[in-house]
């Protein structure tokens, strides 16, 4: 199936359960779970969030493209954060 195409049957899903978990495992389009994994997350971890916004939107801020890290002078947030604009813009683009 086209990704296009799964991407509108999965519409409900959060966006960013279109990249694997940094924090806990999760393959994509899989959901997270907690670390002891007897629980699924109804919501993605927030680093799993700042991977799919790293991958998909440029940063009004910083001024980077799409899959470079967030930096602030010269510096790269701290695990792998981005600024908000930044996932604001992927959010509309996901919409």
């Amino acid at each position: 199936m086209p990704d296009s195409i799964r991407h509108i049957l999965r519409a409900k899903q959060h966006p960013a359960r279109a990249v694997e978990c940094p924090h806990c495992g999760a393959v994509a389009h899989r959901p997270c779970r907690s670390q002891s994994r007897t629980r699924i997350m109804t919501q993605p971890h927030p680093s799993r969030i700042s991977a799919w916004v790293r991958l998909t939107a440029c940063c009004p801020v910083c001024q980077v493209e799409p899959g470079v890290p967030c930096h602030l002078d010269g510096r790269e947030l701290r695990d792998g954060a981005v600024h908000p604009r930044r996932e604001a813009e992927a959010r509309e683009v996901a919409a």
